[in-house]
C-alpha cells in the first residue's frame, strides 16, 4: 500500500492449555533465528550493526538509512564550522581508540570520516541499505513482528518504489536533531537573495569553504544564536564583507572543560580559539605512546564526569560555573563592551545547550561583524526589517534556527491494536527509561525522547540504550518469547520521576531551549533526568520485572525454553564443552592482602 498502511492485525492466538507436558526437540542453546530491523545509520545505527551480531547468536541484522551515506547527523549537515563541541577523545565510541584526531573540537567531516571508518572497520555495509527510507512501521501481535515499509530507488531502474520488511525487533536509530525547520518569519519566502538552512547546505557535496567563496563581497545574516549559528559566524566572518548576526535569544559559552588536566598534559591553553589544532608531533605521541594516549582520553572523560552539580539550582559549582564563564565571555568581548550586555544571559549555565564556541565571541568582535538583538519584524525582498523600523540590506541570509524538538516521528509507527506512537505522544513523550514505550512490543529506541545528555558525555550513554535493546532482543531468543513489552505502570513511574527531578535544576529555569521544543517554560522532553554515569547505571541491567511476556511456543509451560537437557555443544560434541574455565566467563576473586 503506497501510503505506508498495513493490514489490520489479527488477534494473537491462544496458548494451549492443560495437558501433559512433552519436553522441546531442541538444546537450552540451540536459539531460533531472530531479525531485527535499524531504523537509521547513524552512531547508534552503527553501534547496533556491531552489537547486535556479537552479542546475539544467530541474528539477522538490516539498516535502513534514507540518506546516500552513513553517520546521520554528521553526514547530513555541511554547514560553515561545522563542528563537534565536546572534546575529540570523548566522541567515540568506548572500545575504538582513534589517536589522531587532527582538533580538540573535530570538524564534521572528520566525525563523518571516522563514521565511516567504524563501518569499513566492521564490515557493516552487509547491513546497511542506503537511501533506504522507512514511511511505516506496524507491530503484529499474531506474528511477534514488527513490518516495515521502506522507499527506494528501484536497483535497476532507479525509479522510486515501495517494499515491505519484518522482524522481531525494531530499533529506532533516528536521533533527535535530524528534521530541521524554517524560523516562523514573515515574509522569508519573498527574499530574493541566497536563502539558506544550515541543514539545508548537505544537498551541496562541495566543502563549505568552496560554496561560501562568492560570498567574500556579499552581505550575509545569520539568524540564530544556538550552536549551528555560533559556528557559521565563526567561520564566516573572516570570509565575508559584512556579517550580521541576530540573536533573539541570549547565549553562554563555556569555559573548556578539562581545559587546566589538559594544559598539565600538553602545555594546551584552550581558552585561545586559535589553539586548538592538535600538532604533528601530538599525534605521534597520541599513536606511539598508548599509555599517554589512554592517560589523555580517560582524564577528559573524568572531567567531564565531574560537573554533575553545576546543572542543579543553587550549588556551589554553578554559582562558581556562571562566575568563571561569565568572566570568560567578558574578557573576550573586551574591545566591544556593550555587547555583553546583549548576549550575556540572566537565566542560569546551561539552562540553553551550552556550547564552547571557540571563534564567536572574537568574531563579534571584528569590524565586519554586528550582534543584532533587535528583534526581526519580516523579512523583504532585499534583507531584514527590524522593530524599530531599521531595514538592513542582505545577499545571503542563512537561518541556523533548528530542528523539530517535539519528537513527532516523521513517519508512522503503530504498536499493539494499531496504537499511533504520535498520536500516544501528544501532548508529550512518556517513555521508560527513554528507550521503550507501552503498547509497543519489542520495540527500542536511542536517542529518544530524554535521553540526551547535559552533564558527561553522550556517547557512552548511547552505547548503553543500544545494549539495552541488545539484552531485550537476546532474552526474546534465549528464553523462546514471542514479546516483550514494558508495564504502562513503569511508564507513569519514570514520569513521576522526570516531573519530580528537573524542578530543582537549571533546565527549568526561564530560558528559551530546544530541550524544552523551543519554549521559555515547559516539560523538560529532551534530557535525561541525571548525569551520564546515572544513566549508564540505570541502563546496564534491565528491570526484568518491569515488563510483560508473551511466549512463542503454544505451550502452558514458562519452563519450556531449557529444552531436552543439553546444549548443543554435548548434542554435536563440537565446540568447547568447558568454556566455563576460559574468559571471560572465567571470574577469578581477587585475594585480600590481609
Amino acid at each position: 500500500m503506497p501510503d505506508g498502511s498495513f493490514p489490520s492485525t489479527p488477534a494473537p492466538a491462544a496458548p494451549a492449555a492443560g495437558g501433559s507436558f512433552t519436553l522441546g526437540d531442541f538444546c537450552i542453546d540451540e536459539y531460533k533465528p531472530i531479525k531485527v530491523i535499524v531504523v537509521g545509520a547513524g552512531y547508534s545505527g552503527i553501534l547496533a550493526g556491531i552489537r547486535f551480531p556479537q552479542k546475539v547468536p544467530n541474528v539477522e541484522v538490516t539498516i535502513y538509512e534514507k540518506s546516500a551515506g552513513v553517520g546521520g547527523t554528521w553526514f547530513n549537515n555541511n554547514y560553515p564550522g561545522m563542528a563537534c563541541d565536546v572534546a575529540a577523545h570523548c566522541y567515540q565510541f568506548s572500545f575504538e581508540e582513534k589517536k589522531d584526531w587532527t582538533s580538540f573540537y573535530p570538524s564534521g567531516p572528520e566525525i563523518r570520516q571516522h563514521a565511516e571508518e567504524i563501518v569499513e572497520k566492521y564490515k557493516l555495509m552487509r547491513y546497511i541499505e542506503l537511501q533506504h527510507e522507512v514511511i511505516a512501521a506496524e507491530y503484529n501481535s499474531a506474528e511477534g513482528k514488527w513490518h516495515v515499509r521502506v522507499r527506494r530507488p528501484n536497483p535497476e531502474t532507479g525509479v522510486p518504489e515501495v517494499i515491505e520488511d519484518s522482524g522481531e525487533v525494531l530499533l529506532l536509530a533516528i536521533g533527535c536533531l535530524s528534521r530541521w525547520k524554517w524560523p516562523d518569519i514573515e515574509g522569508l519566502s519573498d527574499f530574493k537573495g541566497e536563502l539558506h538552512h544550515t541543514a539545508g547546505f548537505a544537498t551541496s557535496p562541495a566543502k563549505w569553504e568552496d560554496y561560501a567563496k562568492p560570498w567574500a563581497d556579499k552581505k550575509v545574516g545569520v539568524i540564530g544564536v544556538g550552536s549551528s549559528a555560533i559556528q557559521t559566524v565563526a567561520a564566516l566572518q573572516p570570509r565575508v564583507k559584512e556579517l550580521k548576526n541576530y540573536a533573539r535569544g541570549k547565549m553562554w559559552l563555556s569555559v573548556p572543560f578539562a581545559g587546566d588536566k589538559i594544559a598539565e598534559l600538553i602545555g594546551r591553553d584552550l581558552m585561545r580559539a586559535d589553539n586548538l589544532s592538535f600538532t604533528p608531533e601530538e599525534i605521534e605521541k597520541f599513536k606511539n605512546d598508548t599509555e599517554f594516549f589512554r592517560t589523555f582520553r580517560h582524564t577528559i572523560e573524568d572531567d567531564f564526569n565531574s560537573a554533575h552539580a553545576y546543572t542543579i539550582r543553587g550549588t556551589e559549582m554553578q554559582m562558581a560555573y556562571r562566575d568563571a564563564c561569565k568572566q570568560f565571555m567578558e574578557q573576550k568581548l573586551a574591545s566591544k563592551p556593550w555587547i555583553k550586555d546583549q548576549i550575556i544571559p540572566d537565566f542560569p549555565v546551561s539552562c540553553r545547550r551550552l556550547t564552547p564556541g571557540p571563534g564567536y565571541l572574537e568574531a563579534l568582535c571584528s569590524d565586519n561583524t554586528e550582534l543584532v538583538s533587535t528583534p526581526i519584524t519580516r523579512v523583504t525582498a532585499s534583507g531584514i526589517e527590524l522593530s524599530n523600523g531599521q531595514h538592513q540590506d542582505l545577499d545571503v541570509l542563512i537561518c541556523a534556527t533548528g530542528y523539530d524538538t517535539s519528537y513527532q516521528l516523521p513517519f508512522a509507527v503503530k504498536g499493539r491494536n494499531g496504537v499511533d506512537l504520535n498520536e500516544k505522544w501528544k501532548p508529550h513523550p512518556v517513555t521508560y527509561l527513554s528507550v521503550v514505550v507501552d503498547e509497543f512490543p519489542n520495540m527500542f529506541m536511542s536517542l529518544g525522547p530524554n535521553s540526551v545528555i547535559a552533564s558527561g558525555t553522550l556517547l557512552p550513554l548511547l552505547e548503553y540504550q543500544v545494549g539495552y535493546a541488545v539484552q531485550a532482543a537476546a532474552k526474546l531468543q534465549r528464553e523462546r518469547l514471542k514479546s516483550i513489552e514494558v508495564k504502562a505502570q513503569a511508564l507513569q513511574d519514570f514520569d513521576q520521576y522526570l516531573e519530580a527531578y528537573f524542578p530543582k535544576t537549571v533546565f527549568s529555569d526561564k530560558c528559551r531551549s530546544w530541550y524544552k521544543v523551543g519554549k521559555e517554560d515547559g516539560r523538560v522532553v529532551a534530557l535525561w533526568p541525571g548525569s551520564t554515569l546515572h544513566g549508564i547505571t540505570a541502563l546496564a541491567h534491565p528491570r526484568w520485572e518491569d515488563f510483560n511476556y508473551e511466549r512463542a511456543d503454544p505451550v502452558d509451560n514458562c519452563m519450556y525454553w531449557l529444552g531436552d537437557g543439553q546444549t548443543y555443544n554435548e548434542k554435536t560434541l563440537t565446540g568447547d564443552r568447558a568454556w566455563y574455565l576460559r574468559p571471560p566467563f572465567l571470574d577469578i576473586p581477587p585475594i585480600p592482602s590481609e
